[in-house]
């Protein structure tokens, strides 16, 4: 039997061998060619691997399982992918086998020992596999078992709300929304998804300034820029296709300001890697200003940008801001103009670390332009003000009219392929009353119209006895969550957790009584159901919704698709009590597509239009400047400083991904572009700050978080000396989540603060 205390829930503490070079000035080039070929020639082949590369994001071909930037409306590249993308491919598509032999040769308090990049370097999931309770090893268990299993399970709860329902972002639109249906013909809005972990203040912030949760350009909209601002985001390698859209803009005379804690390559100067003059010349310069805010100081920079602004507006009227957009389009100007009033413009500038005459230069950039884009990712959505980070980006905009024009507006930066479509198709523990009418309507059933845990809230319910049954639709929901320690301990308590996976990762390995994962199909491979060959749609950062179409054979004969699982869980469960034909919906994703037509707005002719290369656009009122608001226009906002609490001895953290990462998924262990190879267990410090604190390179420190009295100890990390602003430090997650408190995240959005955590950094 498996001893709970035995069973890892972080990576092992030990070090493996760092090597330190200096961080590069550039991003892609043939370093980034020789790392793609590595990655997918490793895992796949060379002519396997080839085969499959030349369908990733093509018309007819299959979407990228990493990022969700969004791909040319029209021409395209014959070689659509990145870096990242053919690493993301190649861990799908690897040819590694994790089966019955594996799980008999390895018991889970084994495996639990092993590093996240081992257990994700297994391979992929064959059949499906049962731990029993009290078992100390996954054995194969029937498709019909295992979902007679689950049914059972759900139908025993006293209550549907004691099951949770989580969603990954790499899930289909048409997955998704027959797991939405399911989940709330069971009973229960307990649909937490990965959302709540990064942009679910992007959208509480957008959706109360400009009436929509999602940004309001298109990818052309980067031609046409004269400014575009990049705040809190690495995309050389969270984004790398960016990159090209970024070098575009240049190339079209667009001025590139960054604000980031962190000077990273990609953001420095870019070589193309599929332009031969581009990897043997110097590649193009990006950033034209740098603005290396401290860790959270983006809203006192954002209010200091905005009184300079002002100042100039006074010294030349009618030249700066857009006073008709203002008058006609915008509520709450007065407000805003009132509440800067009460800030010294010295005391804004002393919390940011940047100088008064950086920030003129930003302003000088802004001054005359109103084609502006800005772009922001995690560094701006993980704080406790993390809305109003996004509130006050969106102030500077409507400022200079800058929203619901081309060539400028919103660009949140999502991450997983079709984190954006999830929600779309109702994944949200917030029931929204005309869609919960549409369901009503379509599906003759009434939903439940009590709110469901979010991740936070399905961490605490777990925690506490009050959910008993965790079903995850992919994703590492152990490893992307805030305090892991928490947090496993949580899952442990489930009477039984089920994952939908391609491959193993940690939390298989942190379980219920009884646990089960269940192996799907890949982006990469052939759907086949009842009327043939099947495509899912996917939805990208820009709206687009489109075709992903795999074509390779499945890894095993015993993989199911997202959607069949659904409809299986659904009929073994729900029985005669839903009147919905799980069958025919299955039988031809047409079907699914169909009722999604009837259900949501923005999908007429679903599968006339989806098959047009390239999709449709959805409606998006703030793109066309109409801000379907309460006020009737766009809004602007009031909003706080930041205000950390640090003693003298204390570092405000934040947690960022390696360059061989993605989400939880590690890749390698080598973060090239910051010079950091063979290592992940590393605290990047400023220089000055080590030596004031008497510590050594590469010293072996424990970071300590103390929140609400309860401390908290990531161990074995080594110091590591970079350019970072005082008082701040940078450390990669999954490795520092347990420092992270789940009951302490963003005011509106409830997203951990995974960006600004106060730590200690303690000798050993």
């Amino acid at each position: 039997m498996s001893d709970p205390s035995k069973i890892k829930a972080q990576p092992p503490e030990k070090h493996t061998g760092i090597k330190l070079t200096h961080p590069q000035k550039l991003a892609g080039g043939i370093p980034a060619i020789v790392s793609s070929m590595k990655h997918i020639y490793g895992e796949v082949g060379v002519l396997e691997g080839t085969k499959t590369m030349l369908k990733i994001n093509q018309f007819k071909g299959f979407d990228c399982p990493g990022c969700a930037w969004p791909d040319p409306d029209k021409e395209r590249s014959v070689v659509e992918f990145c870096e990242n993308g053919a690493k993301a491919v190649a861990e799908e598509a690897t040819t590694a086998r994790v089966d019955a032999t594996f799980f008999r040769k390895y018991s889970v308090e084994e495996l639990s020992g092993w590093s996240d990049y081992k257990i994700g370097k297994s391979g992929r999931v064959m059949e499906p596999m049962i731990l029993k309770e009290g078992s100390t090893h996954y054995e194969p268990i029937s498709w019909k078992a295992a979902f007679d299993t689950i049914g059972k399970q759900l139908n025993t709860l006293k209550s549907p709300d004691e099951a949770i329902f989580y969603t990954s972002g790499r899930t289909s639109n048409e997955a998704a929304f027959l797991y939405q249906l399911f989940v709330r013909q069971y009973g229960t809005n307990n649909l937490p998804d990965c959302s709540n972990m990064c942009h679910e203040s992007s959208g509480s912030g957008l959706s109360e300034t400009v009436g929509i949760g999602k940004g309001s350009v298109k990818l052309e909209d980067f031609y046409e820029a004269e400014v575009i601002m990049i705040i809190g985001q690495n995309p050389g390698t969270n984004h790398p296709r960016m990159l090209i859209a970024l070098q575009k803009a240049k190339e079209n005379g667009a001025k590139i300001i960054t604000i980031n804690p962190l000077s990273e390559a990609g953001l420095i100067r870019f070589k193309h890697p599929q332009k031969p003059l581009d990897v043997i010349g110097s590649g193009t310069k990006l950033t034209d200003l740098f603005l290396q805010v401290r860790v959270n100081g983006d809203v006192p920079l954002l209010k200091a940008m905005i009184k300079l602004l002002l100042e100039r507006e006074k010294e030349a009227p009618g030249t700066v801001l857009d006073h008709e957009f203002i008058k006609n389009s915008t509520s709450g100007y007065e407000d805003l103009i009132t509440d800067l009033g009460k800030y010294n413009l010295d005391e804004l500038i002393a919390q940011t670390s940047i100088t008064r005459e950086k920030i003129e230069e930003a302003v000088d950039l802004l001054v005359g332009k109103k084609k502006i884009i800005a772009c922001w990712a995690m560094g701006l959505t993980q704080h406790k003000n993390a809305v109003d980070n996004i509130r006050e980006v969106v102030n500077l905009l409507l400022l200079k009219g800058s929203i619901g024009k081309p060539g400028a507006g919103t660009c949140p930066v999502r991450g997983h392929s079709n984190v954006q479509g999830d929600r779309t198709m109702g994944i949200w523990e917030k029931l929204k009353p005309e869609f919960g009418k549409k369901l009503k309507e379509v599906f003759n059933f009434e939903p439940p119209h009590k709110e469901g845990y979010d991740v936070v809230g399905a961490i605490k319910a777990m925690a506490e006895g009050k959910a008993k049954f965790f079903f995850a639709m992919g994703g590492n929901f152990l490893s992307a969550t805030p305090d892991t320690e928490l947090t496993a301990r949580a899952l442990e308590q489930c009477e039984m957790t089920v994952h939908v996976s391609t491959k193993l990762n940690r939390s298989h390995l942190v379980h219920g009584k009884t646990a089960l994962i269940l192996p799907c199909l890949g982006r990469t491979e052939l759907d086949m159901q009842h009327s043939g060959k099947q495509f899912v749609t996917v939805e990208n950062s820009t709206g687009v919704v489109h075709q992903s179409r795999g074509g390779k054979s499945p890894a095993s004969t015993h993989l199911l698709s997202e959607p069949k699982i659904v409809a299986e869980l659904a009929k073994a469960t729900l029985g005669d009590k839903s009147n919905v034909d799980w069958d025919h919906l299955v039988s031809d994703y047409d079907h699914i597509r169909d009722v999604i037509e009837q259900t949501i707005p923005g999908f007429d002719n679903y599968n006339e239009r989806v098959r047009k290369p390239g999709g449709f656009y959805l409606p998006n009122g703030a793109r066309e400047g109409n801000f379907k608001t309460l006020t009737g226009k766009a809004n602007f906002t009031v909003n706080k400083n930041p205000d950390h609490k640090q003693a003298d001895d204390e570092y405000l953290m934040m947690t960022i991904r390696s360059h061989d990462q993605y989400n939880t998924t590690i890749y390698g262990l080598d973060d090239r572009y910051r010079g950091i190879l063979h290592e992940r267990r590393v605290v990047l410090m400023n220089g000055e700050d080590i030596k004031q604190a008497g510590l050594k390179l590469e010293e072996e420190v424990d970071l300590v978080s103390n929140y609400d009295g309860e401390k908290r100890i990531a161990k074995n990390f080594l110091v590591i000396p970079y350019d970072i602003p005082s008082r701040c430090i940078g450390t990669y997650f999954p490795e520092a989540n347990v420092l992270i408190p789940y009951n302490h995240y963003a005011h509106t959005s409830k997203t951990p603060i995974s960006k600004s955590v106060v730590v200690k950094v303690a000798r050993r």
